[in-house]
């Protein structure tokens, strides 16, 4: 995933340059020491990347865009040896190193960059191919909205768009179709306009959560989230630090019930008398952090940004229950990698 974002929103002049969001504090959450090994598992356009290189850390980067590896070559050259470039989903993060990390740093979602070309079809702003896939393979967004069922157009909108029109909405795509595949994010964002026009004072505009969802379910984006943070479990080293920057609700949710539940002790099964106990895997670094005022001020897309961090303790990986079993049940997207 590609990152340093926060939403769709028109910038004025054009489109808002890259700006790592709450760089100072991920670097203060980070705590590195020169030689300290990192995984950046959202590498987008090196934001944190580079901050970390400044700071003496050597530098696993990740992303699942290629086009994003490819505008790093230029970084990964200029910092001897210290930096290596991958192209793979940050669920794999924990395949990339052969000896436990410092940190891990994750800055979740779609990207600043990604929403301001047109040609890759996340933004409703801008009228391009309705696609949304962040790594360029599988299934795009307009064979979900060409052919789903209502009912789980409605299920898809409803949980990861958090849409209140949800079913007015599906009811309005499946009606449309017929006369023609939708294939334009334009076409779709009038639609949606239509079948749930936006109220005297509504902030955003009404296809923001349809797209939303449209586009965390085309890349399995809180599955990807989930496994990314087992996968940090897996390999951090004692005391290493997780830190995670997250952009909305579904997303900061996983982040603190995973967080919370690795933070305390558990047990092996509730139904169990004399069930075996889980040790704590993190000790959370405090509460959540959000943007300052000040950075919201010059990069409106810091406005939704939360912080939450953890260290890790020497407690073995593996034992509490998975991430992946409270997920929403949606319907399955063929061609989506699952390993």
């Amino acid at each position: 995933m590609m990152a340093d974002h926060g939403g769709d929103r028109p910038a004025v002049g054009g489109p808002v340059p890259h700006i790592p969001v709450m760089l100072a504090e991920v670097m203060e959450a980070l705590a590195l020491a020169p030689g300290a090994l990192v995984i950046d598992g959202t590498f987008g356009a090196g934001g944190y990347t580079r901050a970390m290189l400044e700071a003496g850390a050597r530098v696993i980067a990740i992303d699942r865009d290629p086009s994003a590896i490819a505008a790093g070559r230029a970084l990964e050259a200029s910092f001897g040896g210290r930096l290596r470039l991958v192209e793979d989903g940050f669920s794999r993060l924990d395949r990339h190193s052969d000896a436990p990390v410092d940190a891990v740093v994750l800055d979740v979602g779609v990207s600043s960059m990604q929403l301001d070309q047109a040609e890759r079809g996340f933004s409703f702003r801008q009228d391009g191919p309705l696609d949304m896939r962040m790594g360029r393979d599988g299934p795009d967004a307009a064979h979900v909205v060409n052919h789903y069922k209502v009912g789980d157009l409605t299920r898809l909108i409803g949980m990861l768009g958090e849409e209140r029109h949800a079913g007015r909405i599906a009811r309005r795509i499946v009606e449309r179709r017929k006369e023609a595949p939708f294939t334009r994010t334009g076409e779709l964002a009038s639609l949606i306009a239509e079948a749930a026009p936006a109220r005297p004072g509504d902030r955003i505009h009404p296809a923001t959560r349809t797209f939303q969802a449209l586009r965390i379910h085309v890349n399995d984006e809180l599955g990807e989230l989930a496994r990314a943070l087992e996968a940090a479990e897996r390999i951090l080293r004692p005391g290493g630090r997780l830190v995670v920057v997250s952009f909305h609700s579904l997303e900061d949710r996983l982040v603190k019930r995973f967080l919370a539940a690795r933070s305390e002790h558990g047990t092996a099964s509730r139904h169990l008398p004399q069930a075996e106990a889980i040790e704590p895997t993190f000790r959370r670094l405090g509460g959540v952090r959000t943007a300052s005022e000040a950075e919201i001020a010059g990069n409106p897309r810091a406005r939704s940004a939360k912080l939450r961090a953890g260290e890790r303790t020497d407690a073995p990986a593996g034992r509490h229950p998975s991430l992946l079993s409270g997920l929403p049940r949606l319907p399955e997207l063929a061609g989506i990698r699952k390993d």
